[in-house]
């Protein structure tokens, strides 16, 4: 052992996080199938190409009125 070798330190979260893996063991599987449920999906590149050549450009100004009827 070293003479400079400082304890090992767990933090309380640490140790909090720790304890609950060991109460609940099926916790990580639990959180993979709600990533996969609301992240890690597939995209269809046609479909989003599609999705943004639909975009209307913003005018530079929203609340211009170059569209309204008594506009200039």
């Amino acid at each position: 052992m070293s003479f400079f070798r400082r304890p090992d330190y767990t933090s309380e979260a640490t140790q909090f996080i720790d304890q609950l893996k060991v109460n609940n063991p099926t916790l990580e599987a639990e959180q993979r199938a709600g990533r996969a449920l609301l992240w890690d999906k597939n995209l269809n590149r046609t479909e989003q190409a599609d999705y943004l050549d639909g975009r209307v450009a913003q005018q530079s100004y929203v609340y211009g009125t170059a569209n309204h009827p008594n506009g200039k």
